[in-house]
């Protein structure tokens, strides 16, 4: 719980600083990109998250990251560092997530995964994103995923909503309804 709290506080403030810049979604977008890197290379995020390297080497890591990465957000920079200067960087997956989340609210979006047996066309996922938002009355932005199991149709789940319109799901009912009998 301390985690999530400590968390939300940076995603707030960063949040707060990056709509008055008008770089909320840039800035979304590089915390996620930032956020996986770390995750996806221990060896550097040994560095940055052990104790035993000393403030001084982490940041020094951290501003050549940065310098490596181009062009990042200043607000985002800044943050990076203060984690860093503040033994906190072992909360920015929690931060980018709650980030995100606070982000796509203040944008009045919602995220969705769409689950199909074959991979969708393009336009096909526009249209099913439009479909979602006359039914959520906010935009939705979808992941696509692929699951052979579903056999046919799609399902999407949106926030907590789940629009079934699998093979596998129908196939399901008509056996609960055929044993009933």
């Amino acid at each position: 719980m301390v985690n999530v709290s400590i968390a939300r506080r940076y995603a707030r403030a960063l949040l707060d600083v990056a709509t008055e810049t008008g770089r909320a979604d840039a800035v979304s977008e590089q915390l996620s990109t930032f956020s996986g890197a770390l995750a996806q290379n221990r060896e550097l995020e040994d560095v940055l998250l052990n104790p035993a390297y000393s403030r001084e080497q982490r940041t020094r890591v951290m501003e050549a990251l940065l310098k490596a990465l181009g062009p990042v957000e200043p607000v985002l920079g800044n943050t990076l560092r203060l984690l860093v200067d503040r033994n906190r960087l072992i909360y920015l997956p929690d931060i980018a997530r709650l980030y995100r989340d606070m982000a796509d609210a203040q944008a009045g979006r919602l995220r969705g995964h769409v689950t199909s047996a074959v991979p969708l066309a393009s336009d096909t996922l526009q249209k099913l994103a439009g479909t979602l938002k006359e039914l959520t009355q906010r935009n939705v932005v979808l992941e696509a995923r692929v699951d052979p199991t579903v056999l046919g149709g799609v399902s999407a789940q949106v926030g907590s909503t789940l629009y079934d319109g699998t093979l596998r799901t129908q196939l399901e009912q008509m056996r609960r309804e055929l044993k009933q009998r």
